[in-house]
């Protein structure tokens, strides 16, 4: 899961980009990059971290132009510790190409090969975004034929990518002296919007980014559609795949949106208040309202959806943990020692509101369950008589294959096992989960206009139709010989004391 923003307007765009990236934060905190282009001359820094550390003054002062992209990256390919895997990615043929990429390619290793074999094309890195940029660069390369490039001639070259490339992409690339293009994959699985300024046009992941930098949103790139802005600001754009639905990753609904972002359409705040709505119905099914004295949420998604059952369960509703801002999302973090430190670091309990009472913790969603068994043993010690758990989500039974950085099936705690075994699992007094239908049903009543979801990490229904079990079977076998070789390296990074950049 990446967040990606493209410029072009009449006035410098480092700062815009700056400020759209820090709006986008919650997409990506490993690493950050932005390029910009001033007289066909790409200027770039990119390094790890949060954007307020990667960009100072200095950095800022020497990314000049009036055109630009960025990126912030959470790692689902290729190597989450090494620098050189930040984006954005640049090839210097055709024109000079640069690009920043949201998704994951699901035939990334047969693609390399091709273009060094076929291609003839040198992939130096092990990120999926090198790939799909060089795939590109070749498509662009063989529609031009050493001749000025026009919007038709990137239109044809993205058609070509499409039929290429296979899983999600979200992609905004910067070709020098021509333009900004923006394309998203056949099933729109990866959310990607356009908004308009004076002077300025913006595209981004979500529409969030466009809002907060004062620009208007104007629509959602459509799923196999390509939009090219010309350096004169002028947008073309065409449809350029052959077949498309709108099928967006569910799990931005849950978890992984800004809930002031619109996607496809859909609030994403709305969007969790419906998941409430339904999940309060199965909390009926299993705990009779009158045995749970407060609705505690687990920060900070599921906000909404237990705000939301509170109601229409007449349940006070209390906020029961104080998260710090400034630790890592858990799920993604290798190792059970690392990531049980992490749950006390990131959430403190008000005892208050725990002593002596029956609480209902609302959760987003439930993973590897190592979080929630954690919060509930902190609810239990602060004094808490039972604690029932509810997720907003369905059981996380599948990997995710299309830009979510999920773990193996055997480290999924809902994965071969019945609620019953979960629940025994994390050590809480009921465990309510809502069903796929009902999660789908009322998100998709958002937007009657969507053909389905993306739903894979919940019911193992890969959309793109090429994914099978010797894939899954390989994806894991790779994730768990690259969690090995990182495990010591990111413990001793997350050991380290807070210290300030000189």
């Amino acid at each position: 899961m990446c967040g990606i923003v493209g410029v072009v307007s009449d006035a410098p765009v480092n700062q815009l980009i700056y400020d759209a990236l820090l709006l986008l934060q919650h997409r990506g905190q490993d690493a950050a990059g932005i390029v910009t282009q001033q007289e066909r001359k790409f200027y770039m820094h990119k390094a790890k971290g949060l954007v307020r550390d990667v960009f100072r003054t200095r950095n800022m002062r020497a990314l000049p132009g009036n055109c630009g992209l960025g990126q912030v990256r959470y790692p689902t390919a290729g190597n989450a510790y090494s620098e050189d895997e930040a984006q954005p990615f640049y090839v210097n043929a055709p024109f000079g190409i640069v690009l920043v990429h949201n998704g994951n390619l699901t035939n990334a290793q047969a693609l390399k090969t091709e273009l060094f074999n076929t291609d003839h094309r040198h992939i130096n890195t092990e990120s999926d975004s090198e790939v799909l940029l060089n795939v590109l660069a070749h498509e662009v390369e063989r529609t031009t034929r050493g001749l000025p490039l026009q919007p038709a001639d990137v239109f044809a070259a993205v058609r070509n990518v499409h039929r290429r490339v296979r899983g999600s992409y979200a992609v905004i690339a910067l070709i020098a002296g021509h333009g900004v293009l923006a394309f998203r994959d056949p099933y729109g699985i990866r959310p990607l919007c356009m908004g308009r300024g004076p002077g300025t046009t913006v595209i981004a992941s979500e529409s969030v980014a466009l809002e907060g930098t004062s620009h208007e949103f104007v629509r959602d790139i459509a799923p196999g559609e390509a939009v090219f802005i010309d350096l004169q600001g002028k947008v073309h754009h065409e449809q350029c795949a052959e077949r498309t639905v709108l099928m967006p990753c569910i799990f931005e609904f849950v978890y992984l949106a800004r809930p002031d972002s619109t996607i496809d359409g859909i609030s994403v705040y709305q969007a969790r208040l419906n998941l409430g709505e339904t999940l309060a119905k199965r909390v009926v099914s299993t705990v009779p309202p009158n045995e749970i004295d407060v609705v505690i949420p687990i920060p900070e998604s599921s906000r909404p959806s237990a705000a939301q059952l509170a109601q229409l369960l007449g349940l006070p509703y209390r906020e029961g943990f104080v998260k710090n801002r400034y630790v890592g999302r858990t799920f993604i973090m290798p190792g059970h020692a690392v990531r049980k430190k992490s749950v006390r670091q990131k959430l403190n309990v008000i005892a208050s509101e725990f002593k002596g009472r029956n609480v209902l913790l609302v959760d987003d969603s439930i993973v590897r369950g190592t979080t929630s068994r954690e919060i509930v043993q902190m609810a239990r010690d602060a004094g808490a008589r039972k604690v029932y758990l509810a997720s907003a989500a369905p059981p996380v039974r599948h990997p995710n294959v299309y830009g979510i950085d999920m773990p193996t099936s055997t480290e999924l705690v809902a994965h071969n096992r019945t609620v019953a075994e979960i629940q025994k699992i994390i050590g809480c007094d009921a465990l309510i989960y809502q069903e796929v239908d009902g999660m789908k049903r009322a998100i998709g009543a958002l937007n009657p206009r969507l053909d389905g979801f993306d739903a894979s990490c919940f019911d193992g229904f890969y959309v793109t139709g090429d994914i099978t079990s010797d894939d899954i079977a390989r994806m894991g076998a790779s994730r768990v010989v690259t969690d090995e070789n990182n495990a010591e390296e990111d413990t001793s990074r997350l050991a380290l004391p807070n210290h300030a950049e000189p």
